[in-house]
Parts: C-alpha cells; sequence; structure tokens
C-alpha cells in the first residue's frame, strides 16, 4: 500500500449492485512467489471513465463490501482516454505490503464512489509444486470449457437466487445457523468466482485475436480454467448437499420457532393469570391495610380507654377513701344512735322511780351536782331525739316515734350499691357510681 496516499473511498454496498464488467484484469497468474513485487495488468473498457480517486485493491476472496480490502494502490490516469477502444494498464505492488498467508485473493478496480467495476480471477502467494504443471488444450476443449463455463453461470445464477431466498428466510435465525453462515459464504465465494470466471471469458473473447501471440500465456490460462472449471464443478456439488441440508436445518428450525410460539403464548397465560392473581393480592393487601388501620385506632382507643380507666381509678380510689370515711361516719351515727337508746332507756327508768326522801343531815336546797346530772341526762335524751329524727345525707327530721326500720330505709335511699361488688356510694356522687361500674367492664 502507498505509505503516502489517504485512505481510499469505500461503500458498503453489496456486490449485487457492482459491475465486474467494466474493468478486465489480465494474466493474473494461478499463484505469487512471496517476497517479490507483482506487477497488476488491467484493461480499461470504453464503459468506464477513469478518475483521479480510482484505486486498485487486493482482496482476500469471500469479501462482501470494498471496506474490507487488504491492501490498494491509486490507479494512475492514462495519458490518452479514447472513447471507442480499450487501454490497457498495470500498476505494481511492493512485497513489503502483499499478503503472507496462502489464502486466495483478487485483484479489484475500485472507482472514486466505493463501487467495484472489476474484479479479477483468484490467487495465492506461495512457491511453485510439482502439482503446477501446465496442460495444453485445444481450441475445441476451450470452445467446450467456455460453454460449460455459461452453463455453470446459469447454474450459478440459479443458486445465487436460491441462496438469497435462503438468506431472507433465516434472518431471524442467525444466532442459531452459524454453520448456515459457513455455508453462505462459501456460496458467496462461488458466486464471485463465477463472475471472475465470467469476466475472464469475456476478456478471452476479445482476445482471441491474440491467441497466436500468446500461445504460451493463452495454454496457462486454459489449464487455469479447466481446474477452476473443475473445483467449481466439485465445489458446486458440495455445495447443493450443503444447501440441502441447510433447508432441512431450517425446516426443523421453523418446527422449533413454532414451538416457541406456542409456549410463548402459553407463557402470556400463565402470566395473565398471575397478573390476576397479583390485584388479588393487591386488594387483599389492601384490605390488611385498612384492617391494620383500623387495629391502630381500636389501640389508640383502648389506650384513650385505658387513661380513662385509670383517671377513673383515681376517682374511685378517692371516692372509696370518701366512701370509707362516709361509713366511718355512718358508722359513728349509729354507735351514737345505739347510746341515745340506751341513754333514753336509762332516763325513762329514773323518772318512773320514786325519789328517795332527803336523809337526816342533807343538805336543805338538795345536791346541785344532781340538778347537772339531770340536765346532762335531758341533754343526751335530746342528743337522742335529734339523731333519731334528722337524716345524715338530706337533714331531714322525723317525727319521734318513726320505726328505726323506716329511718334506716330512709338513709339507704340516699346509697347507690355496686350491683357487681356491693359496695355503696352517695347518691350525690353519682358520677362516680357510673364511672366504679364502667370500670367493672373494662376489667
Amino acid at each position: 500500500m502507498d505509505e503516502n496516499s489517504d485512505e481510499p473511498p469505500t461503500s458498503a454496498v453489496l456486490l449485487d449492485s457492482c459491475h465486474f464488467s467494466q474493468v478486465v484484469f489480465n494474466n493474473v497468474e494461478k499463484f505469487y512467489v512471496p517476497g517479490g513485487d507483482i506487477i497488476c495488468y488491467y484493461t480499461l473498457t470504453q464503459n468506464i471513465v477513469p478518475r483521479g480517486k480510482d484505486w486498485v485493491g487486493i482482496f482476500r476472496v469471500g469479501w462482501k463490501t470494498t471496506r474490507e480490502y487488504y491492501t490498494f494502490m491509486w490507479a494512475p490516469l492514462p495519458s490518452d482516454i479514447p472513447s471507442d477502444t480499450a487501454v490497457q494498464q498495470q500498476i505494481q505492488f511492493k512485497a513489503y505490503y502483499l499478503p503472507k498467508d496462502d489464502e486466495y485473493y483478487q485483484f479489484c478496480y475500485i472507482d472514486q464512489e466505493g463501487m467495484v467495476r472489476g474484479a479479477s480471477v483468484p490467487f495465492q502467494f506461495r512457491a511453485a509444486s510439482e502439482d503446477d504443471i501446465l496442460v495444453v488444450t485445444t481450441q475445441g476443449e476451450a470452445e467446450e470449457i467456455e460453454l460449460q463455463n455459461k452453463n455453470l453461470h446459469e447454474e450459478n445464477k440459479q443458486l445465487k437466487a436460491s441462496c438469497a431466498a435462503l438468506q431472507k428466510q433465516m434472518v431471524d435465525l442467525q444466532e442459531e445457523l452459524k454453520k448456515m453462515q459457513e455455508s453462505q459464504k462459501s456460496l458467496e465465494s462461488l458466486r464471485s468466482n463465477m463472475e471472475k470466471l465470467e469476466l475472464e471469458l469475456n476478456s478471452l473473447k476479445k482476445e482471441n485475436n491474440h491467441l497466436k501471440e500468446l500461445d504460451g500465456c493463452r495454454e496457462a490460462e486454459l489449464h487455469q480454467l479447466k481446474e477452476e472449471v473443475q473445483n467449481v464443478t466439485s465445489k458446486k456439488e458440495h455445495l447443493e448437499t450443503k444447501l440441502k441440508t441447510a433447508l432441512d436445518h431450517v425446516d426443523s428450525l421453523q418446527s422449533k420457532v413454532l414451538n416457541y410460539e406456542k409456549e410463548v403464548e402459553n407463557l402470556s397465560c400463565t402470566d395473565r393469570d398471575k397478573t390476576e392473581q397479583l390485584e388479588s393480592l393487591k386488594e387483599e393487601n389492601r384490605q390488611l391495610l385498612e384492617t391494620k388501620q383500623q387495629n391502630c385506632n381500636l389501640m389508640k382507643e383502648l389506650e384513650e380507654q385505658r387513661r380513662l380507666w385509670q383517671i377513673l381509678q383515681a376517682k374511685k380510689s378517692a371516692a372509696d377513701e370518701k366512701n370509707q370515711k362516709l361509713m366511718e361516719e355512718n358508722d359513728g351515727l349509729l354507735r351514737r344512735l345505739s347510746q341515745a337508746r340506751e341513754v333514753s332507756s336509762f332516763s325513762a327508768s329514773q323518772a318512773q322511780a320514786p325519789k328517795p326522801a332527803r336523809e337526816a343531815g342533807g343538805l336543805l336546797f338538795g345536791n346541785p351536782y344532781s340538778a347537772a346530772g339531770a340536765n346532762l341526762e335531758a341533754g343526751a335524751a335530746d342528743v337522742s331525739k335529734a339523731s333519731i329524727r334528722k337524716c345524715p345525707m338530706c337533714d331531714e327530721v322525723f317525727p319521734e316515734d318513726i320505726e328505726t326500720s323506716q329511718y334506716e330505709a330512709h338513709v339507704q335511699s340516699h346509697l347507690l350499691e355496686c350491683p357487681l361488688c356491693r359496695e355503696t356510694f352517695e347518691d350525690s356522687n353519682k358520677q362516680v357510681f357510673e364511672d366504679h361500674v364502667f370500670c367493672h367492664h373494662l376489667e
């Protein structure tokens, strides 16, 4: 490759859009010895107008776009470009830039639009061997070979059409068809070889008048063509076998695809069921959240009830203390009542007893303390009467002859009794009584 040159113009256009017959490569050897420079001979036909950015590249057989060149040289512009005749040109490739392997390569003429305008037959970079023996053929054999090449070219077109249809069917299955890709590369290589053979045959027709002068070169080219035809025939049979295998594999893959589609449909149904279950679970979760919120509210209400219960307990304790005091006062009143009854009975017995006579030597005016005792007894009787007649709850006064059971019933009417623990409360403390009963319910 020219070290001082820029990158050549290339294109991603596939081979179907190229024109291989506008530039014809001549005197292409079957192989070139590595380590030496090579000269590429080619003919510019009247169908092409050379331009300054045209170039000739060396491509490995099986390439698909012009971006896959190995090395290149800028194509020189001819000094005189006649419009009705072909122009012979040549380019020298330096050994330093040539391939070092024994793969098959070919020359290609690329215009400044990146389009292929001509391609040579394949060749190799290797040393000569005993197998590279020239075979001399007659003119009849050459014509027969040419006819066979035409038939092969037609078969190749049909094979290309079949391969194109196969490629369209296998676009979505490239990951699973790596072996088919290898077959496709072989088919593309065969198609390229067929097109090169067609170009070479066209070149042979044009150079038929010069066969006598170029007899040695012609015999070598015919021998090369014969070997290539044999190789093409063998490759064609091999590729037909591969094509049949590939078609069978495609049928199998299509069956697998149908099975995959059914599985996808089943998975879609399963996914819908899962989605419905998820929605149901979401609804249950929402209900659980609502229940949890209700529980939280109940806990708050219970906490409030507990706080109220504590307040009521405190009130109950205070009421119990007050009730205890009232009971103590009641017990005191009952004791006083009992004492008053005893005093009253004693006073009555004293009133009925006869007064003793004044003893001799006694006091003329009597004992003053006896009057004081009588006054004390009268006061006690008054207290007894006052205790009997007056209610300790409402201060109501009762007649002197009221029965004790009636008086106690009246006092009991001012008290409220708990139906659970029989504890009593004053009627005036009705709220305390109700709180006490409510606390029993909380327990």
